[in-house]
């Protein structure tokens, strides 16, 4: 006989329901009081469903791949920090062996990165030429979990600035291709010229968004195409830039100007009702478990406290395809001693995690 979690709550269901209490019977959730001898473990406090890390890289770091005992530390920084879901928005590691663990997060892969030859970080992504999209976003669609990840734009050395990496006719033979094979795709974007091509090409997302301007704002609305912000790491783009100050000071210049508005420009994004969910960019040169952080750079660009838990918790998992805290579904899930609805700063410190019904 196993023991039964009970957890006295209160359970936020999403952002209008609660329930006072809930139990965990073999490894799932439930609302009514289980029958007969068990062992009860109570926990009380606040529960959520496991936060969401929308754009995480588990497997990589400044250089590229890392062994697995790496991958793996990284996935737990994750995990006390209460994120139990993560997109991993492109790995040159494969990090398919995370699905068999049961105390590590729930893995949402997107292959590897799709970079144009050149035109990205070292040892991070496949560097190919254009007529070789179609092929190699097929092929990355087949070996994620239904996600595809482009370089959307980057420093074109010729321009000394900020340019798209894919002609917009072959991205959207590509992306129809994803969409095809089953997977969603996204893009690296930070300027403003690659998100008016990438949305014309059917694009479902895209990662940092820093260039959404008046115009692109109202297409990515009207088309539903989410974003995700990654705020903690758009702070580090004065840093990003200032290597480039002598050589190429009109990229120098845009990425300090992308920076200065970043705020105002997710603050109007959301006010359009553009979907906008939760990521940090972890892995590369910022570290794992970085979610709460990233929460209050968000609130700070004008989401709510609900706004924010719906994007990294019950919206987040939906659109990722996972359950949140229903009857029957899998007990992943975040206890805090306060109310985060009340206070954000809370998610920097869960006092319990369940994952996969187990007690952490």
């Amino acid at each position: 006989m196993g023991t039964v979690l009970h957890l006295t709550g209160p359970i936020l269901l999403s952002r209008d329901e609660i329930a006072a209490q809930a139990w965990v019977v073999d490894g799932r959730m439930t609302y009514a009081a289980p029958s007969g001898a068990h062992e009860i473990q109570t926990v009380q406090g606040w529960v959520l469903p496991g936060l969401v890390d929308a754009h995480s890289h588990v497997g990589i770091d400044g250089h590229g791949a890392v062994a697995p005992e790496v991958a793996q530390a990284q996935a737990l920084a994750d995990r006390e920090a209460g994120a139990l879901l993560l997109r991993d928005a492109g790995s040159a590691a494969d990090t398919s062996w995370i699905h068999e663990r049961d105390d590590l997060p729930r893995l949402v892969r997107a292959g590897r990165h799709i970079a144009r030859t050149r035109n990205y970080i070292r040892n991070y992504a496949h560097e190919i030429e254009p007529e070789d999209l179609v092929t190699y976003v097929r092929q990355e669609a087949r070996r994620g979990d239904g996600w595809v990840k482009l370089v959307g734009d980057w420093i074109n050395r010729e321009r000394g600035d900020l340019a798209p990496c894919w002609p917009q006719e072959i991205a959207a033979a590509a992306i129809a291709a994803a969409h095809e094979e089953g997977a969603r795709v996204t893009a690296h974007c930070f300027g403003e010229e690659s998100l008016h091509e990438l949305a014309a090409a059917g694009i479902d997302c895209v990662e940092h968004a820093t260039g959404l301007n008046e115009d692109t704002i109202a297409v990515f609305a009207q088309r539903g195409i989410a974003i995700v912000p990654t705020l903690v790491n758009v702070d580090t783009f004065p840093a990003i830039a200032e290597p480039a100050r002598e050589k190429f000071p009109r990229y120098h210049a845009h990425m300090l100007d992308l920076h200065a508005r970043r705020l105002q420009t997710i603050g109007a994004a959301h006010d359009a009702g553009i979907p906008i969910y939760l990521g940090t960019d972890a892995g590369g040169s910022l570290p794992h478990g970085l979610v709460a952080q990233e929460a209050l750079r968000l609130r700070a660009a004008g989401l709510s406290a609900l706004e924010v838990l719906d994007a990294t918790a019950w919206r987040a998992r939906s659109w990722l395809g996972y359950p949140g805290l229903e009857e029957g579904a899998s007990a992943d899930v975040v206890v805090y001693a306060a109310d985060p609805r009340e206070d954000l700063a809370v998610l920097a410190h869960p006092q319990a995690i369940v994952l996969r019904g187990s007690l952490m």
